[in-house]
């Protein structure tokens, strides 16, 4: 959310936000130290909602009143979110060369490292020999790579959700960014631990959640908007991988670590944007 003005603490605001409320118009007033801050989505004109609350103060007719919203047509929306898009559209390409998983062949070339199944063992190269080779590629590629319609179907739907709005409020070098830093994190730290077998845009899910989590509360003038309690059933479904328990109800291997690392990378990642977003 954007901030549109700050007034004093007992300054009393409720004539004016009545006003809001009664023409739909969204809006939220947070108190900060001896001041409150009102707060407007950014398809809603702040500028507008400065001017007419100066009318407000000075006794205008607020009853007709029109304010402008942006990003509301499909057409908007998609120039706004083109590089979640594009993550999206990468992901169910890669997803279908590699038949969710069951074309061995072509997933070689899209896993962290080259590898080979001889009989029941999965052979495969060295990473800093592959990235030494030039096949910097592979450091990313595994997010594109899903297994099952679930898979991609959870992840791509919360890709959308979370990524379009870190791109529309804060801009595509910073979505693009989160995921090179979180798809990196997460691969380098799950192949560490089990291999080159695995796939899956959740690490970057799970940067995404953590990011706008705690973007909202460093920066609650300038909110992404996400709900508080998910935060709270993501990190549930991120223990409960941890024990084993998904495995069990059949929903397959859980790259855990990928998880938490990919968490850890978009929390990481807030300070920085900050720096460059004063």
């Amino acid at each position: 959310m954007n901030e549109v003005f700050r007034v004093p603490l007992d300054q009393d605001l409720s004539g004016f936000t009545a006003i809001l409320w009664q023409h739909k118009i969204p809006h939220r007033v947070l108190e900060q130290g001896q001041e409150q801050l009102l707060l407007v989505p950014y398809n809603v004109n702040g500028e507008q909602i400065a001017q007419l609350y100066q009318m407000w103060q000075q006794g205008a007719d607020l009853s007709g009143l029109r304010v402008q919203q942006t990003g509301q047509g499909g057409l908007q929306t998609v120039f706004k979110a083109w590089l979640t898009l594009a993550l999206i559209a990468v992901s169910i390409i890669i997803t279908l060369i590699v038949s969710l998983g069951d074309n061995i062949q072509m997933m070689g070339w899209f896993t962290i490292v080259e590898f080979s199944v001889q009989g029941n063992k999965v052979y495969y190269s060295d990473l800093l020999t592959s990235v030494a080779g030039g096949q910097i590629w592979r450091l990313f590629t595994p997010a594109f790579m899903h297994f099952n319609l679930p898979h991609i179907i959870f992840n791509l739907l919360w890709v959308w959700v979370v990524g379009r709005r870190i791109e529309s409020y804060l801009g595509w070098p910073v979505l693009l960014g989160l995921f090179l830093f979180s798809a990196l994190a997460s691969n380098v730290a799950q192949f560490w631990v089990s291999g080159p077998m695995f796939g899956g845009m959740s690490g970057f899910v799970f940067a995404l959640l953590g990011f706008a989590w705690l973007w909202d509360r460093l920066r609650p003038a300038q909110m992404i908007g996400m709900p508080p309690a998910l935060m709270g059933f993501m990190m549930f479904w991120l223990v409960l991988g941890f024990t084993g328990a998904l495995e069990t109800l059949g929903l397959g291997s859980i790259a855990n670590t990928a998880h938490l690392a990919g968490l850890i990378a978009g929390l990481v990642v807030v300070p920085v944007v900050r720096v460059f977003k004063r």
